[in-house]
């Protein structure tokens, strides 16, 4: 197995689902000739050629409405936004058509596309470009949202959604695209839907992370009897495996790059309140950003969630 970047683990799912199945494009700003922003697409419209990699104008709106009515007659469309705070001009087809296309049609129609985008800070670029409002998402029913944390995610995570018959917003955290390498076969492999894995057993207290504060998590329970629990889809999401730790360890830490308020945190809180509450020995607590716009480059480092405010966390929730 090669180890490969996250980059480098997406490019290749695309390629290998593009031999596959022609019935995959490719379509987005610059994702042909210029192999997208951040070169995730390159080498795709060599090997495909322009009629599969399609090179749109800049036209968020159009690009997944055009992706919408691809989907229903048959494709398999995977359209890029180049960053997530660009997205919002789409959300109008997503909310309104794609996630209601099924439904709307009593199941004549369904919708199977991926609207793939850099999401998150970290990369010290203008706001827009480091925006997390996954919840936005998780909100939608008829949605599904995926988050992966690492190169090999990433590859078996796509190929899922690209072959889910529904649709599914897909972020690629971009302050990982370059940072890790990771093993990653060679050949095809999918990653289920709708389940969380437990990257780091432990008895003590349950923290839940997803996208690229993950990493970060991971260094803040050194010395801690943490069990780490990576949800990599936040619709739906999987509640069995994350009660049963919050059931083993009675505490609950949640960590997100979103703000605070109305931020999937909260939801997972509340669920644990619901169905959990008599597990628990502390509050749930949760480190996120604060209720504020994203930040210009110079303030990122005080935005994002720390290893520090994640380790400042733990030690709070054992005093219970």
């Amino acid at each position: 197995m090669a180890q490969l970047t996250m980059v480098q683990a997406i490019n290749q799912a695309l390629g290998q689902e593009m031999a596959r199945d022609d019935r995959v494009v490719l379509l987005g700003e610059d994702v042909g000739k210029d192999g997208g922003v951040f070169r995730v697409s390159e080498g795709l419209l060599e090997r495909f050629g322009a009629e599969r990699v399609i090179d749109t104008p800049l036209a968020e709106s159009a690009i997944v409405g055009a992706t919408i009515g691809m989907a229903a007659y048959g494709l398999r469309p995977v359209a890029e936004i180049q960053f997530m705070g660009f997205i919002y001009a789409a959300i109008d087809q997503i909310y309104s058509h794609a996630a209601r296309l099924r439904t709307r049609s009593r199941g004549r129609f369904t919708c199977p596309l991926v609207v793939r985008t850099p999401y998150g800070g970290g990369i010290k670029a203008p706001e827009l470009h480091e925006e997390s409002s996954e919840a936005i998402f998780c909100h939608i029913p008829g949605i599904k949202v995926v988050v992966p944390s690492g190169p090999y995610t990433a590859k078996g995570l796509l190929l899922a959604a690209i072959r889910d018959p529904d649709p599914v917003i897909f972020l690629e955290p971009t302050r990982l695209y370059r940072m890790l390498r990771e093993e990653v076969p060679d050949g095809e492999y999918t990653l289920p839907l709708g389940r969380a894995r437990v990257v780091r057993e432990g008895s003590d207290v349950t923290v839940v992370a997803w996208g690229s504060m993950l990493e970060r998590v991971l260094k803040a329970v050194d010395g801690y009897g943490a069990e780490v629990i990576n949800p990599l889809t936040l619709s739906p999401f999987d509640w069995e495996t994350l009660l049963e730790s919050v059931r083993k360890t009675g505490r609950l830490v949640i960590v997100h790059e979103a703000v605070k308020t109305g931020g999937f945190g909260a939801e997972i809180a509340a669920t644990v309140a619901e169905e959990g509450i008599f597990y628990l020995r502390a509050p749930v607590l949760r480190v996120t950003a604060p209720d504020v716009v994203v930040p210009m480059s110079k303030l990122m480092d005080h935005f994002l969630p720390s290893v520090d405010q994640i380790t400042s966390a733990l030690y709070e929730v054992m005093r219970y």
